[in-house]
């Protein structure tokens, strides 16, 4: 058995297929291309934001005082960010997050993706 017989391909990262906000703008909801289906509030996303200004980028411990960003909270906007992540606008005014797909799955699949109706 040669080496390359031997090497296994990486899986393919999990990937967000259909992507929709709540037409209120509380929820997002997501479709994953393994056939999965997730959702995560506002608010939870926003308190999970990867950016550096709620983030410490040296110790990545988390800045952002999670209790302060409101329940009522709203996705204005979404756009891609390439092929891997995703970007929003959130009433608040924040916009500096990127939220690559890895990341979305686990915020949105988590127990602490926020309520369900």
């Amino acid at each position: 058995m040669s080496f390359w017989d031997r090497i296994k391909p990486a899986a393919k990262p999990v990937t967000g297929t259909d992507v929709r906000v709540s037409p209120d703008g509380a929820r997002l909801e997501l479709g994953w291309d393994d056939g999965a289906r997730t959702a995560a509030s506002a608010q939870v996303l926003r308190q999970q934001c990867p950016c550096a200004g709620c983030v410490d980028e040296w110790t990545n411990q988390r800045t952002l005082d999670a209790a302060k960003v409101p329940a009522d909270l709203r996705i204005k906007e979404v756009q891609p960010v390439g092929n891997y992540a995703l970007a929003f606008v959130f009433s608040d005014g924040h916009t500096t997050g990127i939220y690559p797909w890895k990341l979305l799955r686990d915020i949105t699949a988590g127990p602490d993706s926020g309520p369900t109706a």
